[in-house]
């Protein structure tokens, strides 16, 4: 045995469909795609989610809101919380336990004319301030 005379298993293989070569065949006139209309044509094309004229389910069904992946940082005026401008270090813990704020929250931004000032006190990277003051 070599590699000059081996072939496939007998049934293994079956010979390509030719549609469209004649009568005798058995795939001749219409070439296996029924009788007239858009689909016996070629370049024929359904477009994606088209339901016959009916409307369709993507634009039956309502809307779905949008939700942003950037993570809004949540705003506090050291202004009006001045407990937050007296702590030793800034954190996210030590806001929440001078500051009632949700569990949700996972960042802050502190603003106001004296955030600049504090910006040696911050030891969290989820806390920042805005760098402008009001002076």
């Amino acid at each position: 045995m070599g590699l000059h005379n081996l072939t496939p298993a007998d049934g293994s293989t079956k010979n390509r469909k030719r549609v469209g070569r004649g009568q005798g065949s058995g795939m001749g006139k219409t070439a296996s795609r029924g009788a007239n209309g858009q689909k016996s044509r070629s370049g024929y094309k359904i477009k994606r989610g088209f339901e016959g004229g009916q409307q369709p389910l993507q634009k039956r069904l309502p809307k779905v809101g949008f939700s942003s992946r950037v993570v809004k940082p949540y705003a506090i005026s050291i202004d009006r919380v001045k407990k937050i401008a007296e702590l030793d270090e800034i954190t996210m813990e030590s806001i929440k336990s001078v500051h009632k704020m949700q569990n949700s929250i996972k960042k802050v931004k502190l603003i106001g004319s004296g955030a600049k000032d504090l910006a040696s006190k911050i030891k969290d990277e989820n806390v920042s301030y805005t760098g402008m003051s009001n002076e």
